[in-house]
């Protein structure tokens, strides 16, 4: 199972009474972040999810209210203790950014090490993640990012034991090794069965609808896409300056069919965001907009059945 939550729901900049967009995920002991806007840190510590497990920080593109709170978490990541390296993905210059902000955190425990995108779609593997990547369309290069969790086969145990395989090297095909033994080599495939449907989380913001959103959000068990403004007929003003409102990110749903959306990345003008959900729930009913620190547990359909 993956625990997922929408630390802050905010736009261009951090409110009394909400803070910038961005997304945290646990799964397998590993945390992964998307986008570090001014005050990230603090909502983190608000959920009491761990900064040292924090494996993967992803960035859709470099205006500060995506970038900003990053020198400060970086030295609360060291405080920490962390000392395992820190991996951070991003449009090209994601290095030089980066480093230009780390003049007031030069010293970390740890590494850093860094993933340009380059092209107009991208696979990362990072374990346990599979990371999607696609250009989307704002004033500057931006990126959303889907998250698949794979799920490997079930452990065929009659296999295992026809094989003839001392019982203590069957956890290792079960993680995916090969192994010799007396001059013969087992793969995993022979004691796993096919792979069972896997989890995927997709997310989008500061953009126009594009057809690659559609295609990255489809079929998504989760769908988080910015939604700036909500009241109905703003899309001359979403068009001016970049953004999607209620509407238009509704229409993107409804066409990639995830199994439901969480609105996100509201507009400072737009005090109450929930009084335009039913907006969106016209054309997509599956809508839900956000609050800060909005969390779900979401399980493999093989979890959910053994309920």
């Amino acid at each position: 199972m993956i625990d997922v939550c929408l630390l802050g729901t905010g736009g261009m900049m951090p409110l009394p009474y909400r803070w910038l967009t961005s997304l945290m995920t646990r799964y397998e002991g590993s945390n992964l972040l998307i986008d570090c806007g001014e005050g990230t840190q603090i909502p983190i510590k608000k959920k009491s999810w761990s900064l040292k497990s924090l494996d993967y920080i992803l960035l859709t593109h470099f205006h500060a209210d995506h970038v900003s709170g990053l020198p400060g978490l970086l030295l609360a990541i060291g405080n920490s203790q962390r000392t395992e390296p820190l991996t951070i993905i991003g449009p090209r210059g994601v290095a030089n950014v980066v480093n230009c902000l780390r003049v007031i955190a030069p010293e970390l425990p740890y590494e850093i090490n860094f993933i340009e995108l380059r092209n107009n779609k991208e696979i990362i593997n990072a374990w346990p993640y599979e990371i999607h990547a696609f250009k989307v369309n704002h004033r500057v290069t931006c990126y959303g990012y889907s998250l698949h969790f794979p799920r490997a086969g079930k452990f065929d145990l009659e296999r295992a034991k026809s094989l003839d395989l001392p019982v203590q090297l069957w956890g290792r095909l079960q993680s995916g090794e090969t192994v010799e033994y007396e001059g013969e080599l087992y793969t995993p495939e022979m004691v796993m069965g096919p792979p069972r449907k896997g989890i995927k989380i997709t997310y989008t913001t500061d953009t126009r609808p594009t057809d690659a959103i559609v295609e990255a959000a489809a079929g998504s068990d989760l769908f988080i896409c910015e939604g700036m403004y909500g009241e109905a007929g703003t899309q001359e003003k979403a068009k001016e300056h970049m953004h999607m409102n209620f509407e238009e990110a509704a229409e993107i749903a409804a066409m990639a069919k995830p199994k439901k959306m969480w609105l996100t990345h509201f507009s400072p003008s737009m005090n109450r965001p929930r009084e335009f959900e039913d907006v969106a729930r016209a054309i997509f009913p599956e809508t839900f907009v956000a609050k800060d620190g909005m969390s779900e547990t979401i399980k493999f359909e093989e979890e959910t059945e053994d309920e």
